[in-house]
């Protein structure tokens, strides 16, 4: 049993590599291609950002980037990850996020914690919890 979940690790730390890799490159359709027909996706948040919410199907997956890299200056955002944190089918992806919002040139900066799971070879959940109200109100007018 040790050698399955073993193997189950080393899985899963290399989808979530490639997962990182193509976040950082911008790349959706890569991104989406990581995911299981069926998932469990969540990003809580103000229904004013219209990225949030919950998605259950891959095909979500690449618009959720496509809806909100737009609202961001292209360029600008820096993710700095702090830990990378693998058990079994398990990823917790610590660090934090910095964005400059387009229409304000507001900067801003949040702490995060991305929780993937891995099952033969996709990804079938993506929870992240950040500081929403932060990203509220790095939206809200002045």
């Amino acid at each position: 049993m040790a050698t399955t979940r073993a193997t189950d690790t080393q899985t899963s730390r290399a989808v979530a590599e490639q997962f990182v890799e193509r976040l950082g490159r911008q790349d959706q359709d890569g991104i989406q291609e990581l995911f299981a027909a069926d998932i469990d996706w969540y990003v809580p948040g103000s229904d004013a950002l219209p990225w949030t919410g919950r998605r259950t199907r891959r095909e979500e997956v690449a618009p959720y980037f496509t809806t909100m890299w737009p609202y961001y200056v292209h360029g600008k955002s820096r993710v700095a990850l702090e830990r990378f944190i693998v058990d079994g089918a398990d990823v917790m992806l610590l660090g934090t996020f910095t964005h400059t919002v387009a229409a304000s040139g507001k900067d801003f900066t949040t702490p995060s914690a991305m929780h993937l799971v891995v099952e033969d070879g996709r990804i079938v959940r993506l929870h992240l919890y950040e500081d929403t109200l932060t990203v509220e109100q790095a939206f809200a007018a002045d």
